[in-house]
């Protein structure tokens, strides 16, 4: 059966306090948003409606981006009437459909598969947990099956005293969804059109809902900042124990921040601090030291990063290859065997294979308003405090002089050395240090 989704994802959250939709704010590298589309579409869900806000053109770019069509609710008049907005798209969707909320990043593709696998056994399902939580709705139960969901704010004592919670994902037939989608009413506290009254009406047409039950943490819903910084602290456990259980070594794991796409290989080896921005592929056998940051990078078999290196957006290392501490790189390829062990900017550069890049050297690769490349040959070793000023190559084999401003090619197995001519005054430096401690005992 083909299947559908509908993602709410108009909400203002002022409570975030920021002028960033609040499904736009990120978890382990990625937006709330983005960790739903994928749990949908790793479900089986071949067509998502994002329902967005009004001048929410951020959001319906990024849904877009992840292959999801969008929609506006114009008003903010509830959950149902905002479910009900994707109707001019899938109203006529033959197939079963899920709704859920874009600030669940931790919602599984398992949890999804599950809530669909509990619509079959009955009409419909809808997805709650265990929790003594004042910020969700109440799940009352009878015979088995939904009886009815209750809004906290519109619930009595006795009903409030129930700790089955919804978690607002719901399974149904498409059609009949919207069919009771329209029938909705907003005779509540807040006035709204709510997606909890949904089943009630599935209900008087013969429909039961099923509950499935998942854990709390998974369900995990992101209304303000301290929500999101415990949404990540989950979202990092996960990754971290998923690298664990696929032979990473890591050292301190509570201290290693992954993104949600970062590869590491079995015998990967990651030190105590390090954090992983988004794409980032570490191969079997690299060893990443402590306190190093990468983005965008790809480390190769065999290869040493850091401690306190950085490498940035299209940074490739080869096999074996040496990055050591305070050395950054960007748009580069080293090749296998290449070193730069300390205080190095390497920039859209090659770094020929068996290379060796000296303390201080830097690829001068911006002229203010352009990149330049500077390609150094397999072979090559540049001497500490070198500037290489690109665009420039360097012949395999060639040296460089220490301290030396290159600004033209070098050819290979060459010395290139260019400096200012060293002077010589001899007993300079006693007479300066007579005359600087005469003055000082003048001045007393």
């Amino acid at each position: 059966m083909t299947r559908a989704g509908i993602i709410l994802a108009a909400g203002q959250g002022t409570r975030m306090k920021s002028a960033k939709p609040k499904v736009m704010h990120e978890v382990a590298g990625l937006p709330m948003l983005g960790h739903v589309i994928a749990a949908v579409k790793a479900a089986g869900v071949g067509r998502v409606v994002v329902v967005t806000a009004p001048g929410a053109e951020e959001v319906r770019a990024f849904a877009a981006s992840m292959g999801a069509e969008s929609v506006v609710q114009d008003k903010q008049l509830g959950t149902g009437h905002a479910a009900a907005c994707a109707a001019p798209l899938l109203g006529n969707f033959a197939g079963e459909l899920v709704v859920a909320y874009g600030d669940m990043p931790l919602a599984t593709a398992a949890t999804f598969e599950e809530s669909f696998a509990a619509r079959a056994k009955a009409g419909m399902a809808i997805v709650a947990f265990e929790s003594q939580s004042k910020a969700y709705g109440r799940v009352i139960v009878d015979d088995g099956f939904l009886y009815r969901i209750i809004e906290y704010k519109d619930a009595n004592e006795e009903q409030r005293a129930v700790t089955l919670c919804n978690a607002g994902i719901m399974a149904a037939d498409t059609k009949s969804f919207f069919h009771w989608a329209a029938k909705l009413e907003n005779k509540n506290t807040q006035s709204e059109f709510y997606l909890t009254d949904v089943p009630t009406f599935a209900k008087a047409d013969g429909v039961n809902c099923a509950v499935m039950i998942a854990e709390e943490r998974d369900m995990m819903g992101v209304n303000s900042r301290a929500e999101l910084a415990a949404c990540e602290a989950v979202m990092q456990q996960r990754l971290r124990a998923k690298a664990l259980d696929a032979g990473v070594g890591m050292l301190a794991p509570d201290t290693v921040y992954l993104s949600y796409d970062t590869i590491l290989e079995a015998d990967a080896q990651i030190g105590p601090y390090v954090v992983f921005g988004p794409g980032v592929t570490v191969r079997s056998g690299a060893q990443i030291k402590a306190f190093s940051h990468l983005e965008g990078a790809v480390v190769g078999n065999g290869s040493l990063v850091g401690p306190y290196a950085r490498l940035r957006p299209g940074a490739v290392l080869e096999e074996d290859v040496h990055i050591g501490n305070f050395v950054e790189v960007k748009k580069a390829r080293i090749e296998k065997g290449a070193k730069a062990n300390h205080l190095t900017y390497i920039g859209d550069a090659r770094v020929g294979a068996g290379a060796n890049i000296g303390a201080g050297t830097i690829t001068c690769n911006y002229d203010g308003f352009d990149k330049h490349f500077t390609d150094i040959g397999a072979g090559a070793f540049i001497g500490s405090d070198t500037a290489l000023v690109a665009p420039v190559k360097i012949g395999d084999g060639a040296i460089t002089g220490a301290g030396s401003v290159i600004t033209k090619d070098v050819e290979s197995n060459a010395l290139a050395v260019s400096r200012g001519e060293q002077k010589q005054i001899s007993g300079w430096a006693e007479r300066f240090r007579s005359r600087k401690k005469a003055e000082k005992a003048r001045k007393k």
